[in-house]
């Protein structure tokens, strides 16, 4: 059976979207896992399906380049508005169903703007701060994040036993200035360093303010795929109100035999 998919991207992470309002896609890990290779596939970050919904517009279904049913992603969501948008799902305004609940969301032409949920729970370990901003993030300060083993560190932490079971997307933070940060972030799933995280980026900006790095509840996080936008309010060191903005291109359209 043929399929029509579209390629968008978000800073550089970049998924394989179909509509799937019929539910005949065979969502098998193995096809996903194809599907995403960069060199036998498409080539992709990730696979979303865009599905029905009693409780909103859409549900966006979300799986990992490994195959495997991914968590919130964050520029997933956003890249899955801006198909919705383009194929006259939604308007300019939506809210959906995504792993971690309702989201919200604004299309202005190429720039997307997303509600993420609250986070209130956030742990440090000495220096270091986990975050979960819809996908588990662990969150390191360095001198130069261009000098980081992404790969080789990031797994480390991934792998350590205190999150081997579930797994942690890792992200290496440089101090730009006070509300100016580069990250570069090994995620989960894809298993490797990624071009950018919306939910890592999401994280980043909540704990430099919440580490008192910054005052400052409009941040802007630079990582090796482009810029982001992430603002807040925050009270008694409870996040609320939290936006991620930033653009998202569609690349192109086709259509393969599964």
């Amino acid at each position: 059976m043929k399929f029509k998919f579209s390629k968008y991207q978000a800073n550089g992470n970049d998924f394989i979207i179909f509509k799937n309002f019929s539910q005949n896609f065979p969502k098998k890990n193995i096809i996903v896992k194809e599907l995403c290779s960069r060199r036998f596939g498409i080539g992709a970050d990730g696979v979303i399906f865009i599905e029905n919904c009693e409780e909103s517009d859409f549900k966006m279904v979300y799986y990992n380049s490994d195959g495997r049913l991914g968590s919130f992603c964050g520029n997933g969501a956003r890249c899955s508005a801006k198909f919705a948008s383009d194929e006259k799902i939604i308007s300019k305004h939506t809210n959906f169903m995504a792993h971690d609940g309702i989201h919200q969301c604004r299309i202005d032409k190429n720039m997307v703007h997303l509600s993420m949920n609250n986070i209130v729970d956030i742990k440090k370990i000495g220096s270091d701060i986990i975050i979960d901003s819809g996908s588990p993030h662990y969150v390191k300060i360095v001198k130069n994040v261009r000098k980081v083993n992404v790969f080789e560190n990031g797994r480390k932490i991934r792998n350590d036993k205190l999150f081997r079971s579930e797994g942690i997307n890792v992200n290496f933070v440089q101090i730009k200035s006070k509300d100016t940060y580069i990250i570069r972030t090994y995620e989960r799933g894809v298993e490797n360093e990624t071009l950018s995280c919306g939910t890592g980026a999401t994280a980043v900006a909540v704990a430099m303010h919440y580490s008192n790095e910054t005052s400052s509840n409009k941040i802007e996080i630079s990582s090796e795929g482009g810029k982001m936008r992430i603002e807040f309010n925050e009270n008694e060191k409870k996040y609320s109100d939290i936006f991620l903005i930033g653009l998202v291109k569609k690349v192109f359209v086709g259509e393969i035999k599964i």
